[in-house]
Order: C-alpha cells, then sequence, then structure tokens
C-alpha cells in the first residue's frame, strides 16, 4: 500500500495455478503424492514443454533404497484426486532441488524424456497433417502430438461432434462421432479414414434467398409451440451480467445496436402466410432494439433483473433481443445488464458469440468509432437453408432425412409413450409448464470417481451421468426402458462458430437397465447407444417424432419426459466493457419437461455443480428435494463401487430406513382370529367423540354403535345369517355407513350398488350374487332394477322406521345370529369393472 492509497499487486503467496479452465492447488496434488507408499517428498509443476500443451508433471522422491513404484503411485493419485488434478507423467528424482534461500528450484527439475522428444512423431502425410491441425483447433492448443489420445489432451463428446464435423469438410470424407471416440488419436484416424468414400454433405455457404425465408427446423418448433401454447416466458433465455466499473450507457445502446445490425437472426420476425411461418429479416435500421436504462437500489438490481426477463415476446411483431441497463442508485459503478432473448434466436453456446461481439463493438463506439467486426461467412438464414438440402427429401429412400429417420425407426420401436414417474400430483390434462429449480452439488471425490468410470469406459462425463439419472429413474419405478432427452449443439460447422442463432437439436436416447446390469455395464450401454444417436444427430426432434409415430398429448412431452445436460467447461464471464463482470444467476421459472437434470464442472475444485428444474404441475419443492438427495446419494455409490449392480444401490437415508424397519415391523401379538364385526365393535367401545360426520349432522361412537345393532337385529329377523348377500343401494349419507355395518354384524356381506349404473349392470349383479334383501330408501327405491327379486327394506319409511327404533341397542354376538360368525366367512361381494368383458364378482 502506497502514501497515497493506491495498491500494488505484487504476486500471490499460494500455489494455485490454472489449467484448462480449472483452477488446482499444487499443494493438494504434492500432499496425495506424498502419501503414497514408497514416496517421500512430492513435487508438481504445470510444464509447457510443447509450445501450447500443458500437463502436469509429478516429481517424487524415493522413501527406501528401492526405485519408486510409480504406477503405484499413480494409481494412489488417482483414487483420492480429481482426473483433471492426477499429473499425467511421474518422474523419480534423487531430492527436491532447492534454490540458495530454502525454496524449490524449478528450473533444476528435469523435463520429462517424451517432452525432449516433441511430439509422438511428425505427421506422416498431409491427411495426417490436415487432422492434427483440426485436433490443435479444436481443444484450443497450438500443437499436439500425432499419437496423443484426444480425449486425454481435454477432448469431450462436443467437441468430439465438432472435430468430426472439421474433418468431414476438410477431408470430403465420411467421419462420425463414434471415429473419434474409437479412433482416438490422429495417427488411428488417418487410418480409418483413408479409406471412406467421399462425404455428400453439401457445403455450407451464402445462399441466394427465396423470396420466404424458411424457418430452421428447431424454429419451427419453437415457433409451433408459441401458436399452441400461446405466448410466454418458457422460453426465454435471460443473460445478466453484474458489472463493477464505469459504463457508458450509451455506448453500450450503440453496441447493441451494432450486434443486432451484424446479426440477422436478431432482426428477424416470424410471420405467417398460408398457415406456414417464414422469416423476415429486418433491415438494421429498421430493427429498433428496446433498450431501456433505470436506476434502481442495490438490493433491488437482482429482482430487477429477473422482473425484465419475464416479458412476453410477439414473435409475429417484435425482434427477439431486448436488452436492459440497471444502474445502482446508492452504489457507485454498480451496474447489471440484462440480455433478453427468445430461444427461436439463440441457444447456450451463442452467448460466446453474443459477448464477442457486445464487447467489441462497445470498446469501438467508446472510442468514437464504428466497430469493425471479422466478416461473418454465413448467417442464420443461410444456415436455415443449408439444413433443408442436407436433410433432403425425407420421401426420397437415399435422403440424409430418410436414411437418418430409418435409424430412429429402429432405434426408438416399442419405447414407451411415457415415463413411469411418480409425480407428487396427477398431470394435468393441461399443463401450466410452471417449473422452479433445486441445485446440488457433487464432492471433489465423486468427481473424480465418475470421471475414472468415464476413462476406464471410453466414454464422457455426459454419459456417465445419463446413466445415473437413468439408475435414479430406474430404482424410483421408471421401469428397464428409461428414454431421456439429450442437447446436442448443432454447431459442428466452423462456419457457425461466430452466429448467434437456435442451432440446438435433442436427441431421445434410451437407457437398457434390464437384466441386473452393474452400474459400469449401464455406462457401456448408454455409451453405446449416444455414440450411434449422435451419428445421426442431423434429424431434428420433431422429424424423428414423426418418423417414429409418437404419441401426441398436450399434456406431456413425446418421446421423452426428462432430459440429461453436462458441461464440461466453464462457460462465465470475468470481465465486459473493460470492468470487473461475473454472471448473475435470473430464474424466471417454467419447465420444459417433467425434469431436466443440469450438471456442470465446478471451474475451482473439481466438484459437479448441478440442478433439477422441476416442472411445479407435477412436484413440490419438497418432492424434487428428495429426488435431489437420491440423485447425489446414488453418485457416490457408484463412484465409489461401478461395479455394483444398480439394483443394490441404496438410494435412502438413514432417517427413512429406520422409518421403513418402523413400517415393517411385524413383532405383534394377535389374539387369534377375530371377525371384522367384533373388531369395528371392540373400536367403537374405546373412545368416546364422534364417529361421523355428515353435513350438519354429527354421531357419537356410541350412537353409531347403538344404530348399527338396532338395524343388525331387524336384519336378522329379517333371515340375513353368515353367508347371506345383503345389497345396499343408498346415497352418500350416514345411513350408508350404518347399513353396511349392519350388514356384516348381522353375519351378512353386503354388495353395494351403484345406482347411475346401467340397470343391466345392477341386473347382472344381482342375479349372479343373489341378495336376500336391499336396504334403500324411498329416494332411491324407483331406480333399483325391476328384475330384482330381493326383499326392499326401504329404511326412510314409516313401518321400517319405527321398528329399527324400537329395536334392541345391546350388542350383537353369536346368541343373536342365527348361526356362529367366523373369519371366513364373506364380509362383502364386490364386481369388477367388466373393461375386459362382463363384471365378475370377487367374494372377500
Amino acid at each position: 500500500r502506497h502514501d497515497d492509497g493506491r495498491i500494488q499487486y505484487l504476486g500471490r503467496t499460494d500455489d494455485q495455478v490454472k489449467l484448462r479452465g480449472l483452477r488446482i492447488e499444487l499443494g493438494e496434488i504434492d500432499a496425495v503424492v506424498a502419501s503414497a507408499p514408497g514416496v517421500a517428498h512430492a513435487v508438481t509443476l504445470v510444464r509447457e514443454d510443447r509450445p501450447g500443451v500443458q500437463r502436469l508433471v509429478g516429481y517424487v522422491v524415493g522413501a527406501g533404497d528401492g526405485p519408486v513404484p510409480v504406477d503405484a503411485v499413480r494409481a494412489h493419485a488417482a483414487s483420492r484426486l480429481p482426473e483433471y488434478m492426477v499429473p499425467h507423467v511421474f518422474l523419480e528424482i534423487p531430492a527436491v532441488p532447492l534454490s540458495p534461500n530454502g525454496k524449490l528450484d524449478r528450473r533444476a527439475l528435469p523435463v520429462p524424456p517424451d517432452a525432449v522428444a516433441g511430439p509422438s512423431r511428425a505427421p506422416r502425410d498431409a491427411r495426417e497433417e490436415i487432422l492434427l491441425g483440426i485436433v490443435a483447433a479444436v481443444l484450443g492448443l497450438e500443437t499436439a502430438g500425432v499419437e496423443d489420445d484426444f480425449f486425454d489432451l481435454g477432448g469431450h463428446s462436443l467437441l468430439a461432434a465438432r472435430a468430426a464435423s472439421r474433418m468431414r469438410s476438410a477431408l470430403g470424407v465420411e467421419c462420425s462421432v463414434r471415429d473419434v471416440f474409437e479412433a482416438r488419436t490422429v495417427a488411428a484416424l488417418a487410418a480409418r479414414l483413408a479409406e471412406r468414400t467421399a462425404s455428400e454433405r453439401p457445403a455450407l455457404v451464402r445462399a441466394a434467398r427465396p423470396e420466404r425465408l424458411p424457418l430452421s427446423y428447431a424454429q419451427r418448433r419453437l415457433w409451433l409451440f408459441d401458436r399452441v401454447r400461446g405466448p410466454g416466458t418458457a422460453y426465454n433465455v435471460p443473460f445478466a451480467v453484474r458489472l463493477d466499473g464505469p459504463v457508458d450507457a450509451q455506448a453500450v445502446r450503440a453496441a447493441v445496436e451494432d450486434v443486432v445490425a451484424r446479426q440477422e437472426v436478431l432482426r428477424t420476425v416470424f410471420a405467417e402466410a398460408d398457415g406456414e411461418p417464414y422469416q423476415r429479416i429486418l433491415a438494421p435500421g429498421e430493427a429498433r432494439v428496446p433498450f431501456a436504462v433505470r436506476r434502481v437500489r442495490s438490493e433491488e438490481l437482482a429482482a430487477e433483473a429477473e422482473a425484465a426477463s419475464r416479458y412476453v415476446f410477439d414473435l409475429a411483431r417484435e425482434i427477439p433481443v431486448r436488452v436492459t441497463l440497471l444502474s445502482a442508485s446508492d452504489e457507485e459503478h454498480a451496474h447489471v445488464l440484462v440480455v433478453l432473448l427468445h430461444h427461436i434466436a439463440t441457444d447456450e453456446w451463442s452467448t460466446g458469440p453474443l459477448l464477442t461481439d457486445l464487447d467489441t463493438a462497445y470498446t469501438a463506439r467508446l472510442a468514437g468509432r464504428a466497430p469493425e467486426f471479422p466478416e461473418l461467412p454465413v448467417q442464420y438464414a443461410d444456415y436455415a437453408l443449408w439444413q433443408r438440402e442436407l436433410l433432403g427429401d425425407p420421401a426420397e429412400s437415399e435422403s440424409t432425412a430418410a436414411r437418418q429417420a430409418a435409424y430412429w425407426r429402429e432405434a426408438l420401436a416399442g419405447v414407451p409413450e411415457e415415463l413411469g414417474l411418480f409425480t407428487d400430483t396427477p398431470r394435468p390434462a393441461t399443463p401450466t409448464h410452471g417449473g422452479d429449480m433445486v441445485p446440488f452439488d457433487v464432492s471433489a471425490a465423486t468427481g473424480a470417481g465418475l470421471a475414472r468410470i468415464a476413462r476406464d469406459s471410453g466414454a464422457t462425463m455426459f454419459m456417465v451421468v445419463h446413466a445415473a439419472v437413468a439408475a435414479l429413474l430406474h430404482r424410483l419405478g421408471a421401469g428397464d426402458d428409461i428414454a431421456l432427452g439429450a442437447p446436442v449443439s448443432g454447431r459442428g460447422d466452423e462456419q457457425l462458430d461466430g452466429l448467434v442463432g437456435f442451432f440446438l437439436n435433442t436427441l431421445v436416447l434410451r437407457a437398457d437397465v434390464s437384466g441386473e446390469p452393474t452400474f459400469a455395464e449401464l455406462v457401456d450401454r448408454v455409451r453405446d447407444a449416444g455414440l450411434a444417436g449422435f451419428a445421426h444427430a442431423d434429424l431434428p426432434l420433431e422429424a424423428v417424432a414423426e418418423a417414429v409415430g409418437a404419441a401426441r398429448s398436450q399434456a406431456r412431452n413425446p418421446l421423452f419426459q426428462a432430459m440429461v445436460t453436462y458441461h464440461s467447461a466453464s462457460t462465465g464471464v470475468s470481465s465486459l466493457f473493460g470492468v470487473a463482470a461475473r454472471e448473475l444467476p435470473v430464474e424466471i421459472g417454467g419447465s420444459k419437461v417433467d425434469l431436466e437434470f443440469a450438471f456442470g464442472r465446478s471451474e475451482d475444485d473439481g466438484r459437479i455443480e448441478g440442478g433439477l428444474r422441476y416442472a411445479t404441475d407435477l412436484f413440490g419443492r419438497p418432492g424434487a428435494e428428495r429426488l435431489v438427495e437420491r440423485l447425489v446419494r446414488l453418485l457416490d455409490a457408484v463412484a465409489a463401487d461401478p461395479g455394483a449392480p444398480v439394483s443394490s444401490l441404496d438410494l435412502m437415508d438413514g432417517e427413512e430406513r429406520h422409518a421403513l424397519e418402523g413400517w415393517n415391523a411385524t413383532g405383534r401379538v394377535v389374539d387369534g382370529p377375530r371377525t371384522l364385526a367384533d373388531l369395528v365393535a371392540a373400536g367403537a367401545a374405546k373412545a368416546e367423540g364422534p364417529a361421523l360426520v355428515f353435513e350438519d349432522e354429527e354421531l357419537s361412537r356410541t350412537g353409531f354403535d347403538a344404530r348399527v345393532n338396532r338395524l343388525a337385529r331387524l336384519l336378522i329377523g329379517r333371515g340375513v345369517a353368515p353367508e347371506s348377500v345383503v345389497a345396499v343401494a343408498l346415497p352418500r349419507s350416514l345411513d350408508l355407513l350404518i347399513a353396511i355395518h349392519a350388514v356384516v354384524r348381522a353375519g351378512g356381506a353386503y354388495l353395494p350398488l351403484d345406482l347411475t349404473l346401467p340397470a343391466d349392470r345392477l341386473t347382472h349383479m344381482c342375479e349372479t350374487a343373489r341378495p336376500v334383501a336391499v336396504l334403500t330408501d324411498t329416494a332411491s327405491a324407483p331406480d333399483l332394477p325391476a328384475e330384482l327379486a330381493a326383499e326392499r327394506i326401504v329404511l326412510d319409511s314409516a313401518a321400517v322406521a319405527a321398528e329399527w327404533a324400537g329395536a334392541d341397542a345391546h350388542a350383537v354376538t353369536d346368541a343373536d345370529r342365527s348361526a356362529p360368525l367366523l373369519p371366513r366367512h364373506p364380509a362383502y361381494v364386490i364386481f369388477t369393472s367388466g373393461s375386459t368383458g362382463r363384471p365378475k364378482g370377487v367374494m372377500v
């Protein structure tokens, strides 16, 4: 700190480094490695011996006379650290080199032998050289080795899709995501692709524009949702960023106009002609972006950002973007920028190019000049036209659309129409699409275990968490065939890198949990299904649903009702407009499907952060929180033992298990068999208080028991005995309950008659059960079948009411009945619905 108050930053005193976007404490690695058997000291460094290729190197000093067991040390580290913190190379050194002042002498540490030799080998031909350049570009490396593993260098499924697309374009041959997964090095890929036939995919270029520009397939789906469900906020995509520093509002406004002029999709309205939508791209001067500047108190910034994000777009009349700049009136240089877009014009991967363009334009406008953007090779409208050319006519058997439709028909044959979820409330016929989010965290240790499963299975982290969600839903009763939605970016072609737009597609991936698989086996199944699905990811979800013949319902999403997403790298922002910035989460509610499980790797410590978005029509927050708790418990269990059968995974906590043991406790003394009549009579005698309440009338326990006993004696006098059936045809009332219990106490079995049923059904029931009498009232008696031969006891008739009131109210026993009542005598008769034929009587 200087005398004038300035603070000069000299450096940091810890050993924290950043590798591929992840912050790593080297001291943590040293502590774990040093605890391995045979190791006395450990030092870990991030080295860049090949330009652009950073990696962790561990140096170990042995604790004994023999060599350090390097493989055992690596296994020890892998069992205790997240995958990204395990050194790529371990070297044994005789001692830790120190500088004269006692600190680590980094320059004295030896260079790993494989780094001295340079890349694994030089490319042998032009094909390998081209592929190597693509791998390095996709992974953001300056160089890589021909024999380096794509996934060891930081690759994942989304990058694999991008690499496959670029290889296909560069070499002009077919290349799939599966190829990148199975041939994981440039050398292996070059050999695999050498015999491939030329790709028939059209080039993505600027295209001639028809008079009416069609929507992309993804856009058309959202347009249909908007028309069928009505405008709403479910597909709003807000991005809010807190800015700590001076911001020029006029420069922001001008920068927004610049970006909208550059990106056609942001100045597009979606008109309709003859029942079909089309894109109407406005001229830059015609498209005025709604831009608001408001001053609020600092504690109101978050709420105001949320309010600004709840605007309802009219897609036919206004552009799909609006911007709000909130400034704190009580805090200097505190702002929140809210950029709200409709999903029809953006997706998650559009945030990067959007912010890059916005920052470039703001810098230029602040300097008083127009921005100089690099030219975009294509616009979103060109992509929409190219997509139709790529897919072709579904009616032509050799078109991409027809081939991929055939794959999905086979892959999704017999898929359940609805996931068998146990919801908190019944599914409404017309959902509100309301939603909420429950966040969750998975420990760094569990994250490391899941990464090991991915590595050992040749899978990705997305595939592992996909398998985990499938296992969870299976264990919660959703069945063996779990269909989950999985988003794919759709940005394989490098021409799309700088574009804002809705390129996202959603795949339907089935997880087969039948046959008692272990979790590791389930990951293998999910991996195979995923790779096959990624190879057919061009066909839009709507076309897949049509090809499969999915049942349509406004109440639920077709083909799948749950989704899984995984983000392998942080998409956060640390600076914007030349000032410090951080993303401000905005919750606008809404849900597109019943359940959406989102996972993401923490940038700081290797934890997995996530959230469960749930439909509030189906789940309450306590139910969603329990679901999250079970998910985290399952992830912990499979990370510790991936070889455990899915059926053995324990989803309950200690409190739940204790409660279950209590519910299942059977250590109870039973006096012996007793009849239902005796049990009810004993219960009525135990306590006072109301037995029945109906509208304004209340009947006490003793009053109820007395009326039941009187009516039971009346029935005994009319010949009712054990094995007798007595029909009860009464409306909802106190007399209905008294009549049922009186029949049982007299020794008979009651047959309930619902007089709203068809007469022939009632006649069939009575002819089958042959009741000796029917208890009814004057209002219900006319609706009884004329063919019913049994005596009709009309309870509210003067004669019956007088006889009932005069009967003895004391307890009815076998001494009063015509024969002893036994537990095996029938208590009631009920008939099945008859949905598969005639109703069938069941005696209980």
